[in-house]
């Protein structure tokens, strides 16, 4: 894939996930889907810097490439609206449901994460990562988002008690 295109395809890709963002968030518990939102923005962040410093991986096409060493649309964008959508459709849903409902969100991540590794510039695997430690890491983010969301909203089931200005002195 010539870079041009490669660039079009992450602008795309990047305009499809901001279109699609406000449905994700404006629903019921906003509140939680926008806690989702900011703990995989800082998660992946995170983990990509990681990744990105220890040269496992490498993104020779990103944008604002001279101020951040991450892919920032993967990483605040398109990683993040994946996570909302697999939170929102697993709410609900039993342990086993999790786990086979995540194979839905991250084994098509992984095959076009491969596809452009061996085909494009966009991203380039060293040091002996290969696919599958991507498939295991985002496997696990996703895993791990959704348990501090269900702790969250254990949490948020107590009763919330407000006391006045007299009690609070006391």
């Amino acid at each position: 894939m010539k870079k041009s295109k490669e660039v079009s395809f992450l602008r795309i890709t990047t305009m499809v996930a901001l279109f699609l963002l406000p449905f994700a968030i404006y629903k019921r518990s906003f509140k939680d889907w926008i806690i989702v939102y900011l703990v995989s923005c800082i998660g992946n962040t995170f983990a990509d810097r990681t990744l990105v410093s220890k040269g496992y991986v490498k993104y020779k096409i990103r944008p604002k490439s001279k101020m951040f060493s991450v892919h920032l649309p993967f990483d605040l964008i398109q990683y993040p609206l994946a996570l909302l959508y697999y939170n929102q459709w697993t709410l609900n849903s039993k342990i086993t449901g999790i786990f086979l409902k995540l194979l839905v969100f991250v084994i098509p991540q992984i095959i076009i994460e491969a596809i452009a590794e061996k085909k494009t510039d966009l991203i380039t695997f060293n040091k002996g990562w290969k696919w599958y430690h991507s498939l295991l890491s985002m496997a696990m983010k996703f895993l791990l988002c959704r348990l501090i969301i269900a702790f969250i909203r254990k949490l948020n089931t107590k009763k919330v008690t407000i006391l006045s200005d007299a009690q609070f002195r006391e």
